[in-house]
């Protein structure tokens, strides 16, 4: 099986449609979406729509659950929190309904995927050993893959090295080598990167050969952010874009 992962869609059509090109010149076999599909960006019906129509699997996101009320946003950000509100006024219900019918973990072809973290799939960040350590306890699969942080990297636990996880951050053409130990991945996220690549992110995963291969793809950012400014959304989501932060 090659999936092709995909996560933090976030309303960026430009963004999703230049990788879902990408993932068909690759010929995978399934694409596997992790979540937060709407959130930030001006394209949340779009969005998901190609998400409902390309994925094998997909899971619902923070930003997702945000969106239909199902989540309490005081602790988002101010842009956060906008967007949240501007998607509820302007989504429609055809998205409403598919985002609710969806879980924020899953398993699939001897791996288990999760929005955030394997203990809590809805919010944790797992950006350090010791969260991937706590990871690595929770999941039920040797390998992971999780979203939610916007960046890619991996973390792997050797075999016998309890206690001691080591992670990096990915970049472009990184090709991992998984067929032994424990992993958590984590692929970035297609329409709003934080790891300083302003790329939309995807990551292609051989569950036979168990190799990952990480991708960057480059997309209209300036048509993104064009239509978040259009749409009214707050002008720093559409400025975050051009920097990847």
């Amino acid at each position: 099986m090659r999936a092709a992962v995909i996560s933090d869609i976030h309303s960026n059509r430009h963004a999703l449609e230049a990788v879902l090109q990408a993932v068909d010149a690759a010929e995978v076999d399934e694409v596997w979406c992790l979540g937060d599909m709407v959130g930030y960006g001006a394209e949340p019906d779009a969005c998901t729509a190609l998400i409902r129509e390309r994925s094998s699997l997909c899971l619902v996101g923070n930003h997702d659950l945000a969106v239909l009320g199902a989540l309490d946003i005081s602790t988002f950000s101010e842009a956060a929190s906008a967007a949240v509100e501007w998607t509820r006024e302007n989504v429609g219900e055809e998205t409403l309904e598919f985002l609710a019918s969806l879980d924020p973990a899953a398993s699939r072809s001897g791996v288990d995927l999760f929005h955030a973290s394997p203990r809590d799939p809805i919010w944790e960040y797992v950006l350090s050993a010791d969260q991937a350590e706590a990871g690595f306890e929770a999941q039920g699969e040797r390998v992971g893959l999780i979203g939610h942080s916007h960046i890619a990297l991996f973390f792997v636990r050797a075999p016998g090295a309890r206690g001691h996880a080591q992670g990096a951050q990915a970049t472009d053409g990184a090709e991992v080598e998984i067929g032994e130990g424990e992993w958590l991945l984590n692929p970035g996220s297609v329409g709003q990167p934080r790891d300083s690549d302003p790329r939309a992110a995807w990551l292609e995963l051989d569950t036979e050969a168990w190799v990952a291969r990480y991708h960057r793809v480059e997309y209209d950012i300036g048509g993104a952010a064009a239509a978040i400014v259009a749409a009214g959304l707050p002008s720093l989501l559409a400025e975050r874009l051009e920097v990847g932060r």
